[in-house]
């Protein structure tokens, strides 16, 4: 069975945030230590299989650029607070994984040398060949982009083998599964069937980048156990977004 030997994955500042409760309970926010240790515990699989981890991390629990752009501040203003909280997700995820024993390297496409590295892509691989875990926060660097097309960028640049998009739901579906019980989840689908689709896994630009560079894509469930190693192993989880046939692993 194939194994992928350099990922990056990327999860939503959401599914690391503690439910508000009260009226939207659905809602996320801050950190939730508990759903920090359970997927540090993943990444901790791949580090001990020899696999080279990047993560994206994303800043929902905080908040969102688009979100406060609605809300009446400049859109550029919003997006750089966005690039900030993104840091703090990186760092707490650091610290996690650090308390295992795992060396890991927070890298920021704004500078902010006092508690980070400057993202440098030669850095960058690197400290992924000496087993380090490397974070990339920050998204690109720049406003109007999202943290899915920060972690498409990012595995271009350090010619990661798989993308994985780490949710709280087992792959994509015809519609929400949440709200459609009887929704069906695809097993394959082409960089072109989600983007004529709209399914929206994954922000356009992204999906773009990874079909023009020929990057793969699963999206997975990341509170299943075991979830990522059995994706990096090859293993048939969520659903695969790529060159049908010839990049599905045999």
């Amino acid at each position: 069975m194939k194994r992928y030997q350099r990922v990056l994955v990327k999860v939503s500042g959401e599914a690391l945030g503690k439910p508000r409760g009260g009226a939207d309970p659905s809602t996320e926010h801050g950190i939730d230590h508990e759903a920090l240790g359970r997927f540090s515990d993943q990444v901790a699989e791949l580090v001990a299989a020899r696999i080279e981890v990047a993560l994206v991390i994303g800043a929902g629990n905080f908040l969102r650029g688009t979100q406060l752009a609605t809300q009446g501040v400049d859109r550029v203003t919003a997006d750089h607070m966005g690039m900030l909280a993104t840091v703090i997700n990186a760092l707490a995820m650091q610290d996690v994984l650090e308390s295992k024993g795992i060396s890991v390297r927070v890298m920021s496409a704004i500078r902010i040398q006092e508690v980070c590295e400057d993202y440098i892509r030669r850095r960058a691989v690197r400290h992924m060949e000496k087993g380090r875990v490397v974070i990339f926060s920050a998204g690109t660097g720049n406003p109007f982009f999202t943290t899915d097309s920060a972690a498409s960028l990012r595995a271009t640049e350090i010619n990661a083998d798989l993308l994985i998009k780490a949710t709280k739901v087992n792959g994509i579906f015809t519609a929400d599964p949440k709200k459609h019980p009887d929704a069906t989840r695809y097993q394959y689908l082409n960089y072109d069937e989600v983007l004529t689709r709209k399914l929206a896994v994954m922000d356009a630009t992204a999906i773009v980048l990874c079909r023009d560079n020929g990057i793969p894509l699963r999206v997975i469930d990341m509170n299943r156990e075991g979830v990522l190693l059995r994706t990096v192993m090859g293993e048939d989880e969520g659903t695969f977004v790529g060159t049908f046939p010839t990049q599905i692993p045999l």
